[in-house]
């Protein structure tokens, strides 16, 4: 496996790579319209117009290389999170709420992510997306924390950082499930108090001043 444990540990042939891309490529073209159980290794290499053999040159079997198809999304979407500016702990409700993008992200890749996520999706696949997030959430913690007066509590083995992460991809699992009903930015108003009352957590008053 690779060092993000997704799929074989990659190689620098070029035409490895292009091998690579053109099956996360091809599993991304059909999962756009197929549910994910439903596709099979040489529904892939057909599409990819590689073979079997090549297949498994990359990748355990098609949840592994799903869950590499969706790597650059998923750095698309780790952008968005908004904790890394601490200046947005100072209201609950900002003029332009910080997780509209990533809702926004979601709808943008809704047939994708419905399929990916869903009861007939890849739980690899949800693994891989909530440890980015929760990557991302410390990473994004540690950077408010050094920089505001507000209280974050960033250690590494937090488990708010699990708490965050999993309160994002269930809202998302049951808003697609729903199919999508409002808009990116209704939802992100919704979820946005939560989120910040958990990261933030409860302000103790400053101390007394001492004689």
């Amino acid at each position: 496996m690779s060092k993000d444990g997704v799929g074989l540990v990659p190689t620098k042939d070029p035409r490895a790579r292009r091998s690579r891309r053109a099956l996360e490529q091809a599993l991304l073209e059909l999962v756009a319209s197929t549910d994910l159980a439903q596709i099979s290794v040489s529904d892939i290499t057909k599409h990819a117009r590689v073979s079997r053999s090549t297949f498994y040159e990359h990748y355990v079997d098609v949840h592994d290389l799903a869950a590499a198809a969706c790597t650059d999304l998923f750095d698309e979407l780790v952008q968005g999170l908004p904790l890394a500016d601490p200046d947005l702990a100072d209201t609950a409700a900002p003029v332009h709420n910080p997780l509209a993008p990533v809702f926004t992200h979601f709808a943008a890749h809704a047939a994708l992510y419905r399929s990916l996520l869903g009861p007939d999706g890849s739980a690899r696949v949800v693994n891989h997306l909530l440890h980015r997030l929760r990557g991302a959430t410390r990473a994004n913690l540690r950077f408010a924390a050094q920089e505001s007066t507000l209280h974050f509590d960033a250690t590494p083995d937090d488990p708010l950082h699990a708490i965050i992460a999993g309160a994002i991809v269930g809202t998302v699992v049951d808003w697609l499930e729903q199919d999508a009903p409002g808009s990116p930015e209704t939802l992100a108003a919704r979820v946005w108090p939560h989120l910040l009352a958990a990261a933030v957590g409860p302000q103790l008053p400053p101390a007394p001043p001492t004689a």
